[in-house]
């Protein structure tokens, strides 16, 4: 039976959509299948969550940009249309992981990665962290937290994915793919 992975995601400026798709990579490598989505179709190449995306997934990551220590409106939207999804459970018990990108080193990541993770736990939703182990995590002077992977973007949202940041975003994926698989 194959793990399909939802990997779900709202990007302004690309860093998020490059630390998506570092995710979907290392998901991919474990044999599982990432489905990458979006909220809103920005690209032509982007497709758009469904609420059946959710129900038949395996396991979820979820990210956006640091909007104020909070998630992108975007996401927020599409978050309180679930009810249905929540008074059914049928997100019970799939794992999911948060991850998120801010303009500077103090720019409401961990206050962002927290707001993420609060429609999953109400979904009953298995949260994943990024463990020490990891030791990108503890060596890491860009993004990377214990409650899921970041970026910092710089000011003017120029900043690419530092060898640490894809490090962090690929043990995400990773383990987001092999809990699922062992849930399955």
């Amino acid at each position: 039976m194959t793990t399909n992975i939802v990997v779900l995601y709202h990007s302004s400026h690309g860093s998020l959509e490059a630390m998506a798709h570092e995710i979907c990579d290392a998901i991919e490598q474990q044999g599982a299948n990432a489905l990458l989505r979006t909220f809103v179709q920005r690209q032509p190449h982007d497709i758009v969550i469904s609420k059946e995306d959710l129900i038949n997934c395996d396991g979820l990551a979820f990210g956006t940009p640091t909007r104020f220590g909070m998630m992108a409106s975007q996401a927020k939207s599409f978050w309180e249309t679930t009810s249905d999804l929540w008074l059914k459970g049928q997100l019970i018990d799939k794992p999911a992981c948060v991850f998120s990108s801010s303009s500077s080193m103090h720019g409401g990541n961990e206050a962002t990665l927290l707001n993420l993770s609060l429609p999953l736990l109400h979904h009953g939703m298995m949260l994943l962290g990024v463990p020490y182990d990891v030791p990108e995590l503890l060596g890491t002077e860009t993004g990377g937290t214990p409650y899921g992977a970041t970026h910092v973007a710089g000011s003017n949202n120029s900043n690419i994915l530092s060898k640490d940041e894809i490090k962090i975003c690929q043990s995400v994926g990773k383990r987001l793919a092999l809990i699922a698989s062992k849930l399955q």
